[in-house]
C-alpha cells in the first residue's frame, strides 16, 4: 500500500508538472476584442494552452497591475501585456519584472525596447483629437489640445478619468515638456471650461459620435472603431507644428519567478513578431506597427509619419506617482 502511495504521488506531481508545461498564464490591459484574437492565434500556432485575465475598462491597466503587485511574493501570471508603455516601467522599478531579449525584437526600434531587457514594445496607438464632422468643418477643428480650453469649445469637450489608463499617462506626459505649473493651469483652464470627464476612452468616442459633445480626447484604436462603424467622426493629430502627440506602444514583459517561463517567452517572441504586428494594424484597432516594413491599410499611419512627444518612458512613468494627488482632486475624487 506505501508503494501504490508513493506511485500515486508521483504520477500526481508528473501530470502537473505536464499540465503546468504545457500552459501560459497571461495578464493583459489591452482590449479584449483585440487582444483575444491574437492569443488565441498563438495557442492554435504552438498548442500551448493559454489562460488569460483582462482588465476592466475602468480601471484600465491599473486593474491587473495591482494584482501582479499583489502577487509578487507568489506569482501566477508569466506575461504582462501591457496597452501602454509605462506599467512595465512600473513593474520594473518595483522588481516584479526579470530581463528577456527576445530575438523577435531585433528589428524594432531602440526606443521602444529596455535597456536592460525588462519590456519591449510593439504596435502603437496616438493621443488624438476626435471631432463630429457633422458638428465641426474641417476649418474649425481644433489642431492642439490647447484649443480645446478656448470658449468656443464650452462644455464640448470629453475626456477619460484621468486616473487611469493612458489619460494619466497623458496627463503626465504634459507635465513633464509643459512643467507642472502650465499642465496644471492647463487642466484647471479645461475644467473651468465645462470638460465632461467620463469613464474611458470608448465612452469619449461614443459621446463624440452621438454629437452630445463635438470633440474629445482619446486614443486612436477607439477612434477607428469609429471611423470604420461608419460614425459621423474625423481625427486629428494634435500638436505636429509643436510638441506633437503622445505616442504609446504596446508592451510586454516576463514576470519575475512565475510558474512558465519558457512558455512566456515563447509568447513574447510571438506577441513581438511582425505577424502580430500586421495584424493588430489590420484589425479595428488600426495600431502603428513600430516596424517600417510591416504592410498596414491605407488608413493607418505608419510610425514615421506622425511627431511625437519627445519623452522617455521611465520618466513619465516616475511624474505619474507624483501628479496623483493632483489628478484627484482635478478630476473630484
Amino acid at each position: 500500500m506505501k508503494f501504490i502511495a508513493i506511485a500515486c504521488t508521483i504520477l500526481f506531481m508528473l501530470v502537473k508538472v505536464c499540465h503546468a508545461g504545457n500552459e501560459v498564464i497571461v495578464y493583459t490591459s489591452e482590449d479584449k476584442i483585440f487582444s483575444e484574437p491574437v492569443l488565441q492565434a498563438f495557442g492554435n500556432k504552438t498548442g500551448i494552452k493559454v489562460r488569460v485575465i483582462y482588465d476592466t475598462e475602468e480601471t484600465k491597466s491599473t486593474g491587473v497591475v495591482n494584482r501582479l503587485i499583489a502577487e509578487k511574493d507568489n506569482p501566477q501570471a508569466d506575461v504582462f501585456w501591457s496597452g501602454d508603455p509605462i506599467r512595465p516601467v512600473l513593474l520594473k522599478i518595483k522588481g516584479l519584472t526579470t530581463p528577456y531579449v527576445s530575438s523577435a525584437a531585433a528589428d524594432i526600434p531602440k526606443i521602444y525596447k529596455d535597456t536592460e531587457g525588462h519590456w519591449a514594445g510593439f504596435s502603437a496607438r496616438a493621443r488624438i483629437i476626435l471631432y463630429n464632422s457633422n458638428l465641426v468643418s474641417m476649418d474649425e477643428r481644433p489642431l492642439s489640445i490647447f484649443d480645446l480650453a478656448k470658449l468656443k469649445w464650452r462644455g464640448q469637450v470629453a475626456i477619460a478619468n484621468p486616473l487611469f489608463g493612458t489619460t494619466s499617462i497623458h496627463m503626465a506626459a504634459l507635465f513633464i515638456l509643459l512643467g507642472d505649473e502650465k499642465a496644471g493651469q492647463f487642466l484647471n483652464d479645461l475644467k473651468a471650461n465645462g470638460v465632461k470627464i467620463v469613464s474611458s476612452n470608448s465612452e469619449v468616442r461614443r459621446l463624440v459620435a452621438r454629437g452630445e459633445v463635438k470633440v474629445g480626447i482619446t486614443d486612436t484604436d477607439d477612434a477607428n472603431v469609429a471611423v470604420r462603424e461608419g460614425s459621423a467622426v474625423k481625427i486629428v493629430y494634435p500638436d505636429q507644428s509643436g510638441m506633437g502627440t503622445l505616442i504609446m506602444p504596446n508592451m510586454v514583459c516576463l514576470i519575475k519567478n512565475s510558474p512558465n517561463q519558457e512558455n512566456g517567452k515563447k509568447l513574447i517572441d510571438y506577441l513581438l513578431s511582425a505577424e502580430v504586428e500586421k495584424s493588430l494594424a489590420w484589425a479595428a484597432c488600426a495600431q502603428m506597427p513600430l516596424r517600417y516594413d510591416v504592410r498596414t491599410p491605407a488608413d493607418v499611419l505608419t510610425i514615421d509619419a506622425v511627431k511625437g512627444m519627445n519623452v522617455n518612458y521611465h520618466d513619465v512613468a516616475k511624474k505619474l506617482g507624483e501628479i496623483g494627488e493632483f489628478l484627484k482632486q482635478w478630476a473630484g475624487y
